[in-house]
């Protein structure tokens, strides 16, 4: 319902509001063949077994002709498949310009009112959606692996500044503490002011090891975010960024009804000819809309 955008949807939240839980967010984020949903697997079952309930957002490459998810990850985290404690969801990205999902904000709420306490959201990895992440996730965690590139000081610039943990996931391999120590020196550079240094933990998450450390390190975080004010500040902003998306996509409702009325194709007809310029075209049709 949330992911079809359902005119129903917004009422429905209305209702559940009262009951609605605010769980801590978890985004996940890195290259393709990290680990990351290896990682969320073990991180799903460490808080259940802190009796802890946990939903996931596996946000996945919408197909061109379908527009649905097409990794399955219901499939790879199939050890909770029974479990009424968690609850797994892959939804598509279906083109957003951010790479994210519109539905990502509206499923989380929805979490919420089920009583999750943690919901992790992994990203795709690959794209505009890996910077995305940070406007939505309480904590950030990057996933990389020893192989991750010649050198980590080639890695994007923002993947770098949104990190609040680093994980070198396959730390049996080989190249694991070089990766590990020039992400560090990479950070002593670039992090100031924040007040946070974010740790670079090694996991082998198939193999269960290092994922209790990683615990540990979002905790740190959480308490940390706390105590300096910054998650509230965080939840406003999501607040304020969830207020602009709807309006925006209101008036895409707007918009997309119009562009099938009578003046908007004679004004379509007008750019195309040359009369006016598609600027001048576009401020005509929104100056009847608003």
């Amino acid at each position: 319902m949330a992911e079809s955008r359902h005119k129903s949807l917004p009422e429905i939240l209305r209702r559940l509001a009262p009951v609605m839980r605010d769980p801590y967010i978890l985004g996940i984020t890195g290259p393709p063949g990290a680990g990351k949903s290896t990682i969320t697997n073990e991180l799903i079952r460490s808080y259940r077994d802190m009796d802890k309930k946990v939903g996931v957002l596996a946000v996945d490459p919408s197909s061109p002709f379908t527009g649905g998810a097409i990794l399955g990850d219901r499939i790879r985290m199939h050890d909770h498949a029974m479990d009424d404690g968690v609850f797994i969801r892959s939804i598509s990205t279906r083109g957003t310009h951010g790479g994210l999902s519109r539905a990502t904000v509206e499923i989380t709420k929805l979490y919420g009112a089920y009583g999750m306490d943690y919901v992790i959201i992994e990203t795709v990895g690959v794209g505009q959606t890996e910077l995305d992440i940070v406007g939505v996730a309480d904590t950030v965690l990057v996933v990389l692996v020893p192989e991750a590139g010649d050198s980590v000081q080639t890695m994007k610039a923002g993947l770098m500044e949104i990190a609040d943990i680093f994980i070198v996931n396959k730390a049996d391999r080989e190249g694991a503490a070089l990766i590990s120590s020039e992400i560090k020196q990479v950070l002593s550079l670039k992090r100031a002011g924040s007040g946070w240094t974010p740790p670079v933990l090694l996991t082998s998450a198939l193999r269960g090891e290092g994922i209790e450390g990683v615990i540990e390190g979002i905790e740190k975080h959480r308490a940390f975010q706390i105590e300096s004010g910054m998650l509230e500040n965080k939840k406003e902003k999501r607040i304020e960024g969830e207020f602009s998306e709807i309006i925006r996509g209101l008036l895409d409702e707007k918009i997309a009804i119009k562009l099938g009325d009578k003046d908007v194709k004679e004004i379509y007809a007008r750019v195309k000819s040359g009369e006016i310029d598609p600027y001048e075209g576009a401020l005509l049709v929104i100056s009847k809309i608003i």
